[in-house]
């Protein structure tokens, strides 16, 4: 009965998005950009105060619904990722990274840095209030903090032993980059979790990196582990939580580099994934994704993972029309944008990142999207 009734629950919501236009004060398009910095990486909403922040891989910006700079954060060399929001502290939430593979080198090289780094996989964690001014340094000045990830260093740094081969980087570990707040997975409301998705590196030759690997943090406690943020590998620390408080699998095949977006969706109740998609023979390769948030997550042998011996599962959702392939059972959209910037703004609107670029650099027009349910198309332009 419960099962019947969420059914209708949801499918009275798909309807009310499909055909009622909710009203809107949300801006349709908002441009920013371009700027000397690499590409947008993730949007975050501060829906009380209307304002928006962007991730330029290496600075952060502050804007409010009409596309006024307010602030902006600059100089950082590893690569922020994407964002989200947390309105209990009023506090940014980004991915950062400082890493040895071609994408740590070649922000070092467009940023003229000579630094070099230890591996490090890092919460950075945003005062928007405190961004109040247009370059704001983002070591000298009071306005980020960090947390280490020491399961994603783990990760990172191992070498596993597979029926195909000796791989380095465990279940494809490439860093972390999706990033959210919201319930325990297998509950859709009750306290909030920080929710991490893996970066995960695209290799046809194994079989272990078909999975999103998504670890969820009580950040009740962070506190303790908070420290300024420094790009001086002498002065870089590792204070963090030594495990997540539950590491999760979604199996969706392989995709290049994860999940580049990550979203809870309060009213639909699940878990958004924008990815770049994969290219992996014998899989669909969808580039939208999306968690049942109300599924439990099961404890099940992952496939293609024989150094695991179980993982607990979350289920792709299903009552959302979507595509399904019939041979791997995954289910998704193949939908063009969203794993440069993806946030739900409420009332069935989301805000969703075409990224550009030009001589002048990179810049984003964030274009507002409206949920309709299509299985071939989930979002529509509010024009």
């Amino acid at each position: 009965m419960k099962r019947l009734l969420f059914s209708l629950f949801s499918a009275m919501l798909i309807f009310s998005f499909s055909f009622a236009e909710a009203q809107t004060s949300l801006p349709k398009n908002l441009r920013t950009g371009p700027f000397k910095a690499g590409h947008i990486q993730g949007v975050a909403f501060d829906k009380e105060n209307q304002h928006l922040y962007l991730s330029y891989t290496t600075m952060l910006i502050k804007c409010d619904l009409q596309g006024n700079i307010l602030g902006s954060v600059t100089g950082l060399v590893g690569h922020l990722g994407d964002l989200t929001f947390n309105p209990e502290d009023g506090r940014v939430y980004g991915t950062l990274e400082y890493k040895d593979d071609v994408i740590g080198k070649g922000i070092l090289a467009r940023e003229k840095s000579n630094k070099k780094f230890s591996n490090l996989f890092y919460i950075a964690i945003f005062d928007g209030k405190n961004i109040n001014r247009q370059n704001i340094d983002a070591q000298e000045d009071n306005v980020v903090t960090t947390v280490h990830l020491q399961q994603v260093l783990d990760d990172y740094s191992a070498t596993v032993e597979t029926p195909a081969g000796s791989f380095k980087h465990r279940l494809g570990c490439s860093g972390v980059d999706g990033i959210s707040f919201g319930p325990k997975f297998g509950k859709n409301n009750g306290k909030q979790f920080l929710t991490v998705a893996y970066g995960v590196y695209n290799d046809h030759k194994r079989t272990d990196n078909d999975y999103q690997v998504l670890h969820q943090y009580d950040i009740s406690k962070w506190h303790k582990y908070e420290r300024k943020l420094t790009q001086t590998e002498a002065q870089m620390h590792t204070q963090g939580p030594a495990a997540p408080d539950g590491i999760y699998y979604a199996y969706t095949g392989n995709t290049n580099f994860g999940v580049q977006n990550l979203e809870y969706d309060s009213e639909l109740k699940v878990w958004w994934m924008a990815v770049y998609k994969g290219s992996k023979p014998g899989m669909p390769n969808y580039s939208l994704f999306a968690i049942d948030g109300n599924a439990k997550p099961q404890a099940h042998p992952l496939k293609g993972v024989n150094y695991i011996d179980k993982g607990k599962v979350v289920a792709l959702q299903q009552h959302i029309p979507h595509q399904a392939d019939p041979k791997t059972g995954i289910s998704g959209w193949h939908f063009g944008y969203g794993s440069t910037g993806f946030y739900p703004a409420g009332g069935g609107h989301y805000f969703i990142s075409h990224n550009y670029a030009s001589k002048e650099g990179q810049g984003c027009n964030l274009r507002l999207y409206r949920f309709i349910g299509n299985a071939d198309n989930p979002f529509i332009l509010v024009e």
